[in-house]
């Protein structure tokens, strides 16, 4: 098994616009290759694994669309859980009080990075 853990290049931080499009990316999590996503809010850069905490399907409700429009809130297009964007908590909806798994990053220098872990790793090719 590979132990490498460097950071891993996601985008540059221009590519993160406050509460606009999220910026996608691949991931190893509990045996299987699954989407995660990155958004700006409140001039921070977060990221989640793109699997609701109430069914595990993706979130967006439409390409890399997870911002309610308000621009506050993430949404879940398919039961409408709410999470808060910053934490990932569930604040409202069908899994309230569950948060989503937070990805870890780094931004430094106009580029944001993704943080791998024991759990969370960049996909083999």
């Amino acid at each position: 098994m590979d132990n490498d853990l460097s950071p891993v290049y996601l985008c540059d931080s221009a590519d993160l616009q406050e509460g606009g499009l999220a910026v996608p990316f691949d991931v190893a999590h509990g045996g299987e290759n699954l989407r995660a996503f990155a958004v700006r809010f409140e001039g921070r850069a977060h990221a989640y694994l793109n699997r609701c905490a109430h069914v595990p399907m993706e979130m967006d409700w439409q390409p890399n669309r997870f911002f309610d429009d308000s621009g506050q809130w993430l949404l879940c297009a398919t039961h409408g859980a709410t999470y808060a964007p910053d934490t990932g908590h569930c604040v409202a909806g069908p899994c309230s009080g569950a948060q989503l798994v937070r990805i870890e990053l780094i931004e430094a220098a106009g580029q944001v990075h993704w943080q791998p872990t024991g759990a969370l790793r960049p996909i083999a090719f």
